[in-house]
């Protein structure tokens, strides 16, 4: 990094799972990024994870961090029905921010989001951080190329059982309906569906069906759902949370070929064209979100465009609430 480039001093709110490896870490690994302060309700946990971590600061109170002048920008990485609250305030206090994904349980409240950074002209990320994956940007390159022809249709099935804790009926708040309205939808599909918005652009028109078929919790746990692509390719995807097995399958049809692939296992990315069969191994970096990260970092020195904002984010969200059945 430029000697003259100024450090960016991160400050998270909610330090739980996904920032011990799949993001803390990456802030930490990029150059020209810091962890200056952590935030957790609860201060044990907060102080371990800080000292666990070498972060300088902890706070058990949102606005402390927020509004911490040390602090330069905030990473939101509680659960979602929190994340409009903490991100009205990161925008009034004027400090670039990123959401965990999904970016709110609703599509309305990423709208008021979006807005409140928009009208202070703040950056505002989401972690939709496939997008910056070299394992997808594979699948990308190769429909840019043409290696399929001319894409006409997408297709996604996501099938798994109930877990233990499922089965137990304890509090899981992905599948709390007041929080995530399709259950592990909400917290699974969205990865791939903003991935098939990045693929193909925005989503012109979609129809669902959402229901809950096992009574297991209050959330949904079976949708199924047709879109349409601007640029005129088609979409269809099924995901069923109680079902005997796990899959996990994407396949693209083009004019001239399929590329197949998963959103979540690191199985082979797999090219059928007229050239024959071709597999790609691509593993992912050992902590997730690390080229989302840097992505943020170059967006922030003025060195690129960050592919996953508030407006990808919020066009995500709005796809999945009408495939819920919420708008």
């Amino acid at each position: 990094m430029d000697n003259h480039t100024k450090t960016i001093r991160w400050g998270i709110i909610g330090c739980g799972d996904v920032t011990e490896r799949k993001s803390g870490p990456a802030y930490q690994k990029t150059e020209g990024f810091e962890i200056k302060a952590v935030m957790r309700r609860d201060a044990a946990k907060a102080e371990d994870y800080a000292l666990r971590h070498n972060v300088e600061k902890w706070y058990t109170d949102a606005d402390a961090l927020i509004n911490d002048p040390e602090i330069d920008a905030v990473y939101i990485a509680t659960p979602p029905d929190s994340h409009k609250e903490y991100a009205l305030k990161v925008a009034a206090a004027g400090k670039p921010c990123c959401i965990e994904k999904p970016m709110a349980p609703t599509w309305q409240e990423c709208a008021d989001i979006k807005q409140a950074f928009e009208d202070k002209g703040v950056p505002l990320f989401v972690a939709y951080y496939r997008r910056s994956l070299p394992r997808f940007l594979k699948v990308k390159e190769w429909i840019d190329l043409g290696k399929i022809g001319t894409v006409r249709h997408i297709h996604w099935h996501l099938t798994k059982s109930p877990s233990p804790v499922d089965l137990s009926g304890a509090y899981n708040w992905r599948t709390d309906g007041a929080i995530a309205t399709g259950g592990y939808f909400d917290d699974l599909a969205s990865h791939g569906l903003d991935l098939f918005i990045y693929y193909f652009g925005n989503v012109s028109t979609v129809n669902g069906v959402s229901l809950n078929q096992q009574g297991l919790y209050s959330a949904k746990d079976a949708l199924a759902a047709s879109w349409l692509h601007e640029g005129g390719v088609t979409g269809t995807g099924t995901w069923n949370f109680g079902a005997d097995k796990y899959e996990d399958t994407v396949t693209i049809y083009g004019s001239k070929g399929t590329i197949t692939f998963a959103v979540f296992d690191e199985v082979p990315l797999v090219l059928n064209n007229e050239d024959g069969r071709k597999e790609a191994i691509i593993p992912h970096p050992e902590n997730i979100q690390l080229y989302h990260v840097e992505n943020m970092c170059n967006h922030l020195n003025g060195k690129g465009q960050h592919p996953s904002t508030g407006q990808t984010g919020s066009h995500t969200s709005w796809v999945m609430d009408k495939i819920s059945g919420n708008i």
